[in-house]
C-alpha cells in the first residue's frame, strides 16, 4: 500500500491536534496508530533536534506494515494496554509524557477488509480480531458462550433492545450447525431485526461481539490508568469515543481520575482529582466534517489535563 492510499480517514483531526497542545520538543503517544493520520499531523509539529518524539502503538500487523517512516516516530507493535511497559523499554519514565491520544473507533480498513469479518455487508469468517495473533474469535463467542453470557454481551456492549431473544436465537441456530460466517449469523437473528432499523440493529450486534473479542472495555480501563501515570503534570489526555459505554468510562475517569467515576473531596468539600477537564462538553464534528467523513458523526472528543 502506498503512502497516498487511504487506510483510514482520521476523525476530528484538527481538533485533536489542537487539544494535544503540542510542544516541538515534547514526547507524545498515539495509542491507536491505525492509518497514521493523527500521528502524521503530530510528527509534523515536532522538532527532532529539540527531542520531539512520538510513539505510535498498534496491535494490528496491517497498520504497522503500512506505516509511514520518520525519525521522530517510534512504532510499537502492541496493544496500548501495555503503554508504560514499552515506554519504559524506550527510556521514557513515568511522568515524562506531554500528551497521549487515542481514537477508539474501528477504521475503514477493518470494515473494508472482508476476511477480517468486522462488517455484515459481506459474507466472511466470523473473526473480528484486531490482533490477528489472538486466539478468541467471534465464531468462538457465538458458538461456545452460554446463552446467559451472550445475552449480557449483547445488552451491555451493543445495547441491543431484545438481547435475550437474540441470544436465544443464536443458541438455537448453532444446535443445527456451527455459525462460522457473518451471513450465517445474520440469518440466525434476521427474524428479530426490525426492517426499518436493519443496519443500526445489525451494527449493534456486531459491535457487541467485536468488543468482547478484543476485550475493549478492559483494555480501555487499563489504558486510562496507564496514561495517568505516564503523563507529566500539565500533560494532555485526548480521546475519541464512538459509543456510550466507552464514552461514559472516559468521561468519568477524566472527571475523577478513577474508573468508578466516584468524586473524592477534601476536608473543605473541594473535589479531589488528578485531572481536570479542558472542555466541559465533548467536541463533536460539524456538518461539513460529517459530510466529508461520515465516521465522524458519532465521534466525541474528550480532553483532560493532568494536574
Amino acid at each position: 500500500m502506498s503512502e497516498t492510499t487511504p487506510y483510514h480517514i482520521p476523525a476530528l483531526l484538527s481538533q485533536t491536534i489542537d487539544a494535544l497542545d503540542i510542544k516541538p520538543g515534547g514526547i507524545y503517544v498515539d495509542a491507536t496508530f491505525g492509518g497514521g493520520g493523527h500521528s502524521r499531523a503530530v510528527v509534523e509539529r515536532l522538532d527532532e533536534e529539540k527531542g520531539g518524539r512520538l510513539f505510535g502503538f498498534d496491535q494490528d500487523r496491517d497498520a504497522i506494515d503500512n506505516a509511514f517512516k520518520d525519525p521522530r516516530l517510534t512504532l510499537v507493535y502492541s496493544n496500548f494496554r501495555y503503554l508504560r511497559n514499552f515506554l519504559h523499554f524506550h527510556g521514557i519514565e513515568d511522568g515524562e509524557v506531554d500528551g497521549i491520544m487515542a481514537d477508539l473507533g474501528v477504521s475503514f480498513h477493518h470494515f473494508d477488509t472482508t476476511e477480517r469479518g468486522f462488517s455484515f455487508r459481506w459474507d466472511a469468517p466470523l473473526d473480528m480480531r484486531m490482533n490477528q495473533r489472538a486466539k478468541l474469535t467471534a465464531a468462538t463467542v457465538v458458538n461456545e458462550y452460554p446463552e446467559e453470557e451472550l445475552e449480557q454481551i449483547l445488552r451491555l456492549y451493543g445495547e441491543v433492545r431484545n438481547s435475550r431473544q437474540m441470544a436465544k436465537a443464536i443458541v438455537k441456530a448453532r444446535t443445527e450447525g456451527e455459525l462460522q460466517t457473518t451471513d450465517q449469523l445474520v440469518k440466525a437473528i434476521q427474524p428479530l431485526i426490525s426492517p426499518k432499523q436493519e443496519k443500526k440493529e445489525l451494527a449493534q450486534v456486531f459491535q457487541a461481539l467485536r468488543i468482547e473479542v478484543n476485550g475493549e472495555i478492559q483494555v480501555l480501563e487499563r489504558f486510562l490508568q496507564e496514561s495517568l501515570k505516564a503523563l507529566k503534570p500539565g500533560g494532555r489526555l485526548v480521546i475519541l469515543t464512538y459509543h456510550s459505554l466507552e464514552d461514559r468510562l472516559v468521561k468519568n475517569f477524566m472527571k475523577t481520575g478513577n474508573l468508578q467515576g466516584k468524586s473524592e473531596t477534601d476536608f473543605y468539600g473541594r473535589t479531589l482529582s488528578p485531572m481536570k477537564l479542558v472542555n466541559s462538553k465533548p467536541i463533536v464534528a460539524d456538518a461539513q466534517e460529517v459530510e466529508n467523513n461520515p465516521r465522524s458523526r458519532s465521534a466525541k472528543l474528550r480532553v483532560a489535563q493532568k494536574l
